[in-house]
């Protein structure tokens, strides 16, 4: 019986000797509950504001392709503002690791950004290189260029890599491809022989390929919603065409570098 006593009294001791040390064992933390907030994959709109620049060059010839020296006064270059809004729909997906996170975003936005500059191959009293009339008409200061250029759709592929401030609010950079279609419309006015204002207009469109580097802000609203603001420098090269003027023996070539200044906000839904 003093046996039996002793044996149930060891196996009480180190039953509770056992169950102590288990608790002081540290536990392995479960995931974070946000993990689920970012990871996957989503889609959403935008709209904002796009500030864009075209810093432009013209060459001005004969309509043969003849060299002119431009008198005094003569316009060859300007830098114009191409402003307007933008609105679109993006899609992509993110992956967290930790507090930070990596993903891929593409988006399609329409634009309505444009601007206009003119251009001028100014003339003497006596007529000079820019006009085919031999004298100088009442009012006439030589052949001109009015350049009209816009951004009518543009997109980007992008990368993105962020931390978490806050389980719910995520700071970001982000860069890729950008590209877009640019419009140009020029009209070249020329004097012909008799000292009549003669008019050639063209229009091109062209995609054009680039880059894009930008920084963003976004915080969920839930786990399925989330609001970001987003800030893109755009560079889509350079662009180039020329119109002749055959009666005003003129032409004007030209080239212009298109970079934009994007800012926008939107709205995202996780799908899973």
């Amino acid at each position: 019986m003093r046996k039996l006593l002793l044996t149930a009294c060891v196996l009480t001791a180190v039953s509770s000797v056992g169950a102590a040390s288990a608790a002081d064992l540290p536990l392995k933390a479960p995931p974070p509950a946000y993990v689920d907030l970012w990871t996957g994959f989503y889609g959403g709109i935008n709209g904002g504001y796009s500030w864009g620049n075209s810093s432009t060059n013209v060459n001005f010839t004969t309509a043969a392709g003849a060299p002119i020296v431009l008198p005094p006064g003569s316009v060859t270059s300007a830098s114009f503002n191409m402003n307007g809004g933008v609105f679109g729909a993006q899609i992509g997906y993110n992956r967290l690791n930790g507090k930070f996170l990596w993903g891929i975003e593409t988006d399609i936005q329409w634009s309505g950004e444009r601007g206009t500059a003119n251009f001028l191959c100014a003339t003497t009293v006596n007529g000079g290189p820019c006009i085919a009339a031999t004298f100088l008409p009442a009012g006439v200061t030589g052949a001109s260029l009015a350049l009209q250029e816009e951004i009518d759709w543009f997109g980007t592929l992008r990368g993105r890599a962020g931390y978490l401030v806050t389980p719910t609010w995520l700071a970001y950079i982000t860069g890729g491809l950008a590209y877009g279609n640019i419009e140009s419309t020029a009209v070249l006015t020329g004097i012909n022989g008799g000292g009549l204002p003669v008019v050639v207009g063209l229009g091109t469109s062209t995609i054009k390929t680039g880059w894009t580097i930008g920084v963003g802000l976004e915080g969920r609203i839930n786990a399925k919603w989330s609001a970001k603001a987003e800030y893109l420098y755009m560079d889509l090269g350079t662009v180039s065409g020329a119109v002749v003027n055959t009666p005003g023996n003129i032409a004007a070539a030209w080239s212009s570098h298109i970079t934009d200044n994007v800012f926008r906000v939107g709205l995202n839904y996780k799908f899973y």
